[in-house]
């Protein structure tokens, strides 16, 4: 087995410590969840690892099919007098792209990959819960959640929708997201926005199709789609305030066939996304779209309908705790190294779900680029595992520092 990179940043505290120690066995198992990966509720290799895990370091209790194939892991402290309960939140899923790395725990699956770090985050997670079961320096209870189909399919809001927080009431929930922006033994986070809500748009124009040498006889919905697309264009523009932030893409066209060169077709797709971070400024580009679609498509002589799917909300730390995590961020590398007004991300990302029903904040865990590890969903992205250690660590003191043990060291 190929040994964890030494490491290049310094952090201190007793959970960074001891999780140290087990680094190599972190490192085989997130390069296992690498080779093999699953996407979106289809996570059974990788939850019956995770399995496996948890019983292995014996936490008290694993609850399986929660969300279709989300699990959770409970570990109680040595104390439980304060009745505390904290959530710490780990994606599982990997995403439908094909990886052009050629280590050896490349995907050995042909068209998925975990191009995001999922199993970076699952393999965390896991030296968290080794280390909490281990130790057990907390009053209270820790809830340890592998959630999955984060990638577009809303996990978190499918676990919530199954029971997560009626079943485990915690007072707050935390995660973390490798960022290969941030040099690796850094932390950033913000007291508001982290990263945007996302909706999909999907524009259907109809209009008449015919031969391409008598386009009068027609109604060209090629033509209207690309009046639509710069129609579009001018709703940020002119539309939101400076002061605001929103991003609307027309990513995709389909109409008619590429090897028919001179059929005029008769309908047209065009399908994007709206990212914005007040449901405000969400609301009027909804409505805008819809207004310049139907009017473009009706100077033309043809139809447009619009379906606006909102998809994420906003994540959106909570000031209390976005504070707290920063400082446990602190104490295990120092100030120096957390970055506490983080700009935010035109991303989306599921655990907005989890904020909303529930205080809690989302980090960013620097990782880096050097070695090969290039950026998110990138066909050559690797997780960096030299922070694996530090990741733990991280979700561990989440743990210990929200609800300390009298007397603990």
């Amino acid at each position: 087995m190929q040994q964890p990179a030494v490491q290049r940043y310094k952090a201190g505290g007793r959970a960074f410590a001891h999780i140290a120690q087990f680094h190599p066995e972190l490192t085989a198992l997130r390069r296992d969840l690498h080779a093999h990966p699953e996407i979106g509720f289809e996570e059974v290799y990788t939850g019956a690892r995770v399995r496996e895990a948890l019983r292995a370091c014996g936490v008290d209790e694993v609850h399986e099919g929660i969300g279709k194939t989300g699990l959770v892991g409970v570990i109680h402290g040595r104390g439980r007098g304060s009745g505390a309960m904290i959530g710490l939140r780990a994606d599982m899923d990997a995403l439908p792209m094909t990886e052009h790395n050629d280590f050896p725990w490349r995907s050995a699956k042909s068209g998925l990959m975990h191009g995001c770090g999922h199993d970076g985050h699952t393999a965390m997670l896991v030296g968290a819960a080794r280390y909490l079961a281990a130790t057990r320096q907390f009053d209270g209870t820790a809830v340890l959640i592998f959630q999955p189909g984060e990638e577009g399919l809303g996990g978190a809001r499918v676990m919530i929708e199954d029971g997560l927080f009626e079943r485990f009431p915690v007072q707050a929930v935390y995660a973390m997201h490798n960022w290969p922006a941030m040099r690796p033994g850094t932390v950033g986070l913000s007291d508001g926005p982290m990263m945007a809500a996302a909706d999909r748009i999907t524009i259907e124009i109809t209009g008449r199709g015919g031969h391409g040498a008598h386009p009068y006889q027609t109604v060209d919905v090629v033509l209207v789609a690309a009046h639509i697309i710069t129609a579009v264009q001018s709703i940020v523009a002119r539309n939101v305030r400076p002061l605001d932030s929103a991003v609307v893409s027309l990513c995709a066209m389909q109409a008619g066939d590429l090897g028919a060169f001179s059929v005029l077709p008769g309908t047209a797709t065009l399908v994007g996304t709206v990212r914005a971070f007040d449901p405000a400024v969400q609301d009027m580009v909804e409505r805008r779209i819809k207004e310049l679609c139907s009017a473009v498509a009706l100077g033309f002589g043809a139809s447009a309908t619009v379906r606006y799917e909102r998809i994420y909300p906003a994540t959106i730390n909570t000031e209390g705790e976005a504070r707290f995590a920063g400082d446990v961020a602190a104490s295990l590398l120092g100030a120096e190294n957390v970055v506490r007004d983080l700009e935010p991300s035109m991303g989306a990302e599921d655990f907005s779900f989890m904020l909303q029903a529930k205080p809690g904040a989302y980090l960013r865990l620097g990782q880096g680029m050097g070695a090969g590890h290039s950026l998110l969903h990138s066909s050559r992205y690797d997780f960096n595992d030299d922070i694996l250690p530090l990741g733990a660590a991280l979700h561990a003191s989440l743990v210990e520092q929200a609800m300390p043990l009298a007397g603990a060291l």
